[in-house]
C-alpha cells in the first residue's frame, strides 16, 4: 500500500506530526494539532508547493522605525551627491557607460578614495592584467592608495578569495568578462551575465560588502545583458559624455538610497577626472555673443539645476523631404514642437532643414525645455535673436498652452548667480521674485511668439 502523505500541524507552534494526536510535544497545548490542507493542489504534478509547509515570516507595520544607513563619504563631492550622499555599505551598484568614456578611471578613482575614508578595497578587473591598473594608478598619482588588485574572471575563484579577504567595497571590472563553472555558455552571454550578477551581489548582501558593477552597452546606450540586472542592483549610474568634449557626466537612472536622475559633471584632464562644482559656467563657457538660433535653458537634473545652451539652425532644404537633425534631446519631441508651432501658431517649417544641438555634449529629457527650443527654432527662422541676458524655460501642450516646470524659483537663482537679469517662463504656480531678475511670464505659445518675435 502506497504511504498517505496526509501531515498534522500544531496551529500554536507550527510543529509537524505523521499521525494526530491530543497534545503537541512541541508546545505543550492541548487540542492544537489539526489536518494540515497543504499549500498548493493546483498546477502539475511535482511541481506546485505540495504540503509541505515553511517557516512564518516576521511582519512589521509601517510605523516601524528604523535609522537611516550610515554612509562613506569617498571626497569626490560630484560622486558622493550621484550616490544620494555616498556610499551605503551592502550596496549593489551598476556603472554604465561607452568604451573610453572612463568608467574605469573614475572607479579606480573612487576605489582610492573609499581606501582612504578607511574601507579595505579590493578591485577585481576581467579586461585588464594587474600592471596595467598600476599603470593607470601610477599616471593619476593613486599609487599611494591602500587598494587591493586582482585581475581575474573566474567566478568561484573571485568569491573565494573575497570570503578569505572580507572586504568592505569590491569593483568587478567588468560583469561581462565574468564567468560561472555552473553555466554552460560563453562569457558575456546573457545566462553568465544574470548568473555573475546575481551570486555577487547576494554574496555581497550576506557577508556584509558592497559591490560596484562596470557594465558594458550596446550601440543604442542600454547596458547590455539581461535587463533584471538593472533590478537586481540598488543603484543605476550611466556615465555619459561626447569624444569631442572633455565633459563627463555620471546620471543615476536608479536609486533605492537617494534621488534618481542626480547628476555630478566631471572634466577629463590629463590627471584624470576633475570634478566641477559648477556645471553651468562650464557649459556656457564657450558661448559667445548672442546670435540667432541660440537661447540657454534654464534646467534642472535631480536636484541641480544646470544652464545648457540651446543651438538652431533653419535652413531651406534641396531635398523633397527637409532633415530634422537632432543632438542631445528627443527627436520625436521636437517634430512635436514643430507640429504645435505651425498648426497653433501658422509658422511653417515645410522645405526647411531643422537642426538642433545642446552645446557642450550634454543631454536633456525634462518637458520644461520646450519653450527654449520653440524659442531657438523661432530665432533661427526668424534671424533675430532673443533679448540679451534672458534664459527661458516651460513645457508646450498640444493646445499651445504653456505649463510651469517645477523648481522654478531655482532655475532662477542659478541664472542669477551667473548675471543673467531676465527670465521667460509659463505663467501660473506661486508668484516668485528674485533680486535681480525680471520675470516675463507667457500663457501661451501664441503670446510667447508675438510678444518675442513680434505677431505672426
Amino acid at each position: 500500500m502506497a504511504k498517505s502523505s496526509t501531515t498534522f500541524t500544531c496551529s500554536a507552534c507550527a510543529s509537524s506530526y505523521t499521525k494526530w494526536s491530543g497534545r503537541c510535544d512541541g508546545c505543550g497545548e492541548w487540542n492544537t494539532i489539526v489536518e494540515d490542507k497543504g499549500l498548493s493542489k493546483s498546477g502539475p504534478s511535482g511541481k506546485s508547493l505540495g504540503a509541505r509547509r515553511g517557516s512564518t515570516v516576521q511582519l512589521t507595520d509601517l510605523a516601524t522605525k528604523e535609522a537611516p544607513p550610515p554612509r562613506t563619504r569617498s571626497g569626490i563631492d560630484e560622486l558622493d551627491r550621484v550616490l544620494g550622499g555616498g556610499l551605503v555599505p551592502t550596496s549593489a551598484i551598476l556603472v554604465g557607460g561607452d568604451p573610453g568614456i572612463g568608467k574605469s578611471t573614475l572607479l579606480l578613482q573612487g576605489a582610492a578614495q573609499f581606501a582612504r575614508s578607511g574601507l579595505k578595497t579590493i578591485y577585481v578587473s576581467g579586461e585588464e592584467a594587474s600592471a596595467q591598473v598600476r599603470m593607470r594608478a601610477q599616471r593619476l598619482g593613486l599609487t599611494d592608495a591602500p587598494v587591493q588588485l586582482a585581475s581575474e574572471t573566474n567566478l568561484r575563484d573571485i568569491l573565494t578569495t573575497l570570503e578569505n579577504e572580507k572586504p568592505q567595497l569590491v569593483i568587478i571590472d567588468s560583469i561581462q568578462t565574468m564567468w560561472s563553472d555552473t553555466v554552460d555558455s560563453a562569457p558575456g552571454s546573457v545566462s553568465q551575465v544574470r548568473s555573475a550578477a546575481h551570486e555577487l551581489t547576494t554574496f555581497a548582501k550576506r557577508n556584509g560588502m558592497s559591490v560596484i558593477l562596470v557594465g558594458h552597452v550596446t550601440k543604442e546606450g542600454q547596458i547590455a545583458g539581461p535587463r533584471v540586472v538593472e533590478h537586481m542592483v540598488d543603484t543605476v549610474l550611466y556615465f555619459e559624455g561626447e569624444r569631442g568634449h572633455q565633459f563627463r557626466i555620471l546620471r543615476a537612472v536608479k536609486n533605492r538610497f537617494g534621488p534618481a536622475d542626480e547628476i555630478g559633471v566631471f572634466e577629463m584632464t590629463g590627471s584624470g577626472l576633475a570634478e566641477v562644482t559648477n556645471p553651468s559656467a562650464l557649459f556656457l563657457s564657450e558661448r559667445g555673443t548672442p546670435s540667432a538660433g541660440s537661447v540657454v535653458f534654464a534646467g534642472v537634473e535631480g536636484t541641480r539645476p544646470v544652464l545648457v545652451e540651446l543651438q538652431a539652425l533653419v535652413a531651406p532644404s534641396p531635398h523633397s523631404q527637409p532633415r530634422r537633425s537632432v543632438v542631445g534631446w528627443d527627436g520625436s519631441r521636437l517634430a512635436m514642437i514643430l507640429a504645435v508651432l505651425e498648426s497653433r501658431c501658422g509658422i511653417p517649417f515645410a522645405g526647411l532643414d531643422v537642426y538642433l544641438n545642446v552645446a557642450g555634449g550634454m543631454k536633456i529629457s525634462e518637458p520644461a525645455a520646450d519653450l527654449a527650443v520653440a524659442a531657438a527654432l523661432l530665432s533661427a527662422r526668424e534671424d533675430a535673436p532673443l533679448p540679451e541676458g534672458a534664459v527661458v524655460f516651460g513645457e508646450i501642450s498640444l493646445s499651445g498652452a504653456l505649463r510651469p516646470g517645477p523648481q522654478t524659483e531655482n532655475r532662477l537663482k542659478e541664472a542669477q548667480k551667473l548675471g543673467f537679469t531676465a527670465a521667460i517662463a509659463p505663467s501660473g504656480g506661486k508668484p516668485i521674485e528674485v533680486t535681480g531678475m525680471s520675470l516675463r511670464q507667457m500663457g501661451d505659445l501664441i503670446q510667447f511668439v508675438g510678444d518675442i518675435f513680434g505677431a505672426g
